[in-house]
């Protein structure tokens, strides 16, 4: 089902400042978010990737710039084809001019493609699997908000250099699974760790017990979650069932959000460790944007993926603007070169392989007895600066990158 969203606000520009949009196609910039509208992703991404792109459209006030706008959202489900078919149809008869988010690396890679093959602009928050920014890097893409590479450095390094110097992988079945293990694996080993096993489960699993079963058998210090969403708060909480941490072994969630940690509960999730771009709790800037998105979304507070939908969109618009023109090939060229400023990440840049930097966080979930009001769960470990925080450009293989 594909929803639409006609900015009203952006409407009423629609006969203001014709020079503003000289260029763009249809007089329109049509804005397509691609997501995770009823399966596990769904309270990471979203509706709430939706409500984050229509926040970016207002605060770059398109309507005062005589810009019109228009977002419209569908449900991907998970699936590459089915993902592949709606940025077919956006592309090809809807006019859609760029896709957002993107919550599974397996119809990112898929329309990552196809959006290269049109020429038109693809602004991932959602996917993980830094193979976008690597052998599949493309013209035509920006990989916004955190990848494999970078959760595998923060969270693995850390955990390998304070003991956890044994693992056993618990992998999700497809791209972001498998580049999710292979990045952390990496990090692993490095750092002189062994990995003694890994098993992979199906995506949106419902009963974990034969794969933690071998998890528990192999001895490992640590049981790595290489999944997300749904797959994760299921295998933590059957994980303590098990008894597994009362066992001696720790989990490490790779990927962990917000939305997962509140499905958890304090009491279940406390001392979990791992790696994120964003918490709504950082700052003035980031407590103000996450009052006016949870007003919208249930009281849910922004994950880090509602965060890049935001701040991509934003600075999109801003390059639209500067170029008069829609034309993705170019749009995306533009935001390559113009440094990113935004009220979420603060400063930052966009390499030529697509990747943006920015800082990322090493969290810690708060004790019950820490958090002093409803969605405060998180303490700062560590911060990663945005130079050290994503792989080396010279390391992904991205054929855009001259050797």
């Amino acid at each position: 089902m594909i929803k639409h969203w006609l900015l009203a606000l952006a409407a009423i520009g629609l006969v203001a400042a014709p020079a503003a949009q000289a260029q763009v196609s249809d007089g329109i910039v049509k804005i397509g978010v691609l997501t995770d509208m009823s399966s596990l992703y769904t309270d990471l991404s979203g509706q709430g990737s939706v409500i984050a792109a229509r926040l970016a459209v207002e605060d770059f006030g398109a309507a005062r710039k005589g810009l019109k706008v228009e977002i419209v959202s569908a449900d991907h489900q998970n699936k590459a084809d089915v993902g592949s078919g709606i940025a077919r149809q956006w592309l090809d008869a809807d006019k859609v001019d760029v896709i957002m988010d993107v919550p599974n690396s397996a119809v990112a890679l898929a329309v990552n493609q196809i959006v290269k093959e049109k020429g038109k602009a693809l602004l991932v928050s959602g996917a993980a699997s830094s193979d976008l920014t690597g052998k599949a890097c493309s013209p035509n893409t920006i990989h916004w908000t955190y990848d494999t590479w970078a959760l595998a450095n923060g969270t693995g390094s850390a955990i390998v250099k304070t003991g956890g110097d044994t693992w056993f992988f618990l992998t999700v079945d497809y791209a972001f699974g498998h580049a999710l293990e292979r990045d952390t694996e990496a990090v692993v080993v490095k750092n002189g760790g062994k990995v003694l096993g890994k098993v992979r489960h199906p995506l949106n699993t419902a009963d974990f017990s034969s794969f933690l079963l071998q998890a528990q058998s192999s001895k490992a210090k640590i049981v790595g979650l290489a999944n997300a969403g749904g797959d994760t708060t299921n295998s933590i909480k059957q994980a303590a069932e098990f008894g597994i941490v009362k066992g001696g072994q720790n989990l490490a969630g790779l990927l962990v959000f917000i939305t997962d940690v509140h499905a958890l509960g304090l009491p279940t999730a406390q001392g979990l460790i791992f790696t994120e771009a964003f918490y709504w709790d950082l700052n003035d800037k980031t407590r103000a944007f996450a009052k006016r998105f949870a007003e919208l979304d249930r009281g849910i507070h922004p994950t880090m993926i509602h965060a890049g939908v935001y701040a991509a969109t934003l600075h999109y618009l801003k390059a639209v603007e500067a170029l008069k023109s829609d034309d993705g090939t170019k749009v995306i060229a533009k935001m390559k070169e113009t440094p990113t400023d935004d009220v979420l990440f603060g400063k930052g840049t966009i390499r030529a392989d697509g990747r943006k930097l920015h800082p990322m966080y090493l969290f810690e979930v708060k004790k019950p007895s820490e958090s002093k009001a409803p969605w405060d769960y998180y303490k700062t470990r560590a911060t990663t600066p945005a130079e050290q925080a994503f792989r080396p450009i010279d390391q992904g293989d991205c054929p855009l990158v001259k050797k």
